[in-house]
């Protein structure tokens, strides 16, 4: 993907980035204030009897509509858990979650329903194979009928060109590159118009420089739509360079043990990773987290 495949536009300190105005030339887009997310001293166990484990411990994290939040933390420290409440996939065992003033989960509501707007990107995919780019990227509104199929179809192609994938339309998955793959799943999910984006791990597997350029295409996607990104990962730099704010776990059981506000303007590019504040920042989660992960070797060892 090519530097001209994006439309970058800077909206300010990352705090200041709460509300987006959208591409003017998206007109699916409008502003938006939506996807505020309040997890209020969440607890959620796995196991029963001895072998029962407390993966998060009344923990509590206020994110704002449209801030993209950045979860960090040794693995197994109960990350996914909160993404998977988040999304509906399990209850909670004490605690709540709002979105946007209403109550997803906590009492009288056991789990959060499943719905369009909050949408998971996974670690593997989730892309169907024996569907074409623009059948894949145009499933979900597809599938609730509430768009006319000529329209929708122009709005996936109108999609897939502004994330560079112009040309893409007619190739089946297996046809692409792993890069290619992730951003039609980006593409796709945003296509459902969610208040919130939520992405666990997804450049895991990709190799150094694709990652790179999926992190500026991610942060374009973003400034162009504006939903709220909740997103989940082992990798620092990472973190520090798409997050407004990044959140560092405890090991097990989860709870934030710093949050750090990332002072840098969007859009950031290549030139961020070398800049004296950009460095500061990857040294100070470094530390954070490194003294978890130390947490969370002892622990394993103790478990052994």
């Amino acid at each position: 993907m090519t530097a001209g495949a994006i439309a970058w536009r800077s909206v300010g300190t990352p705090r200041a980035a709460a509300v987006v105005r959208p591409h003017a030339a998206d007109p699916d887009a409008p502003l938006r204030r939506r996807g505020a997310i309040q997890i209020v001293d969440a607890v959620k166990y796995y196991g029963v009897g001895e072998s029962r484990v407390l993966a998060v411990d009344h923990c509590s994290l206020d994110i704002s509509a449209g801030e993209v939040f950045v979860v960090v933390g040794p693995s197994g420290c109960g990350k996914t858990t909160l993404l998977n409440a988040l999304a509906g996939f399990h209850p909670l065992d004490a605690g709540s979650i709002h979105l946007d003033g209403e109550l997803l989960c906590g009492p009288g509501r056991e789990k959060a329903p499943i719905g369009s707007d909050r949408i998971v990107v996974f670690q593997n995919g989730a892309l169907f194979p024996w569907k074409t780019v623009l059948e894949n990227v145009a499933f979900g509104p597809a599938m609730r009928g509430a768009i006319p199929r000529d329209e929708l179809l122009e709005r996936a192609r109108r999609r897939l060109a502004e994330a560079g994938l112009q040309g893409y339309e007619q190739s089946y998955p297996g046809e692409t590159s792993s890069g290619v793959k992730r951003r039609v799943e980006i593409v796709r999910a945003l296509m459902n118009d969610p208040a919130v984006l939520l992405l666990d791990e997804p450049f895991r597997a990709l190799d150094a420089l694709t990652k790179a350029m999926m992190h500026e295409a991610l942060i374009a996607s973003y400034l162009r739509n504006g939903s709220t990104v909740f997103f989940i990962t082992h990798d620092i730099e990472e973190a520090v360079f798409l997050g407004s704010r990044v959140a560092i776990m405890t090991s097990r059981p989860c709870r934030p043990k710093t949050i750090l506000s990332v002072d840098i303007r969007y859009p950031r590019s290549r030139e961020t990773v070398t800049s004296k504040r950009f460095r500061e920042l990857v040294a100070e989660a470094t530390t954070a987290v490194h003294e978890e992960a130390l947490n969370a070797y002892a622990l394993g060892e103790k478990e052994g």
